[in-house]
């Protein structure tokens, strides 16, 4: 469960800075791309958070070799 967990937060801050940019870089004239991009982006960023914060809060140390 923990790499799915792992990849799915790997994806979302990817997506949080992807968008994050495309909002950024858009044109004043594109505004619907731009909310569209912001709100993306935004996704990405809670989605990153809450994975990122269940991996950390995760009581099993990872498995020494």
């Amino acid at each position: 469960m923990n790499k799915l967990v792992a990849i799915l937060c790997v994806v979302s801050w990817s997506g949080f800075w992807a968008f994050g940019y495309l909002a950024l870089s858009a044109g004043i004239a594109e505004d619907s791309q731009m909310v569209i991009a912001a709100l993306l982006a935004t996704v990405g960023f809670f989605t990153g958070m809450v994975t990122w914060l269940k991996l950390a809060r995760d009581p099993h140390p990872l498995p020494q070799s």
